[in-house]
């Protein structure tokens, strides 16, 4: 059991020498991260903050994925075979399904998923904005 608290006291000390914050003597004296480095803006892989980063990103993913479906299952094929619904009729039929209809959308269109014309759309203004699968 000492050497648990001597790991976790290496651990803890590891840590505060590379907090820029942290007061201990010789602080940050690791080599800091360039902003060419491949690992730059990453999770130190294993860590909780990458798992939780994972997790996330599989949720978006799901949601995303879900999005899809009800724009499949309520839109109408255009000319070109490809499912197309207005704004508002998906926000009307998907709000009852998650709150987040517009991020979603947002996420969707970053992937490539879906297409809009404008930035941003906004209930009320933008009802009759087309949204092609």
């Amino acid at each position: 059991q000492v050497s648990k608290w001597k790991q976790k006291e290496i651990d803890h000390r590891e840590k505060q020498l590379i907090n820029p914050f942290s007061e201990w003597e010789g602080a940050s004296h690791r080599a800091k991260l360039d902003k060419n480095d491949p690992d730059y803006g990453k999770p130190v892989p294993g860590s909780l903050t990458e798992i939780r980063g994972k997790q996330a990103a599989n949720q978006i993913f799901a949601e995303i994925r879900e999005l899809c479906h009800a724009i499949d299952a309520l839109g109408e094929k255009g000319e070109d075979d490809r499912m197309r619904i207005t704004f508002g009729k998906l926000f009307s039929a998907y709000e009852k399904v998650s709150n987040k209809v517009v991020g979603m959308l947002m996420r969707a269109r970053k992937r490539e998923c879906v297409s809009f014309e404008g930035e941003m759309l906004y209930q009320g203004r933008d009802e009759g904005v087309l949204i092609t699968l």
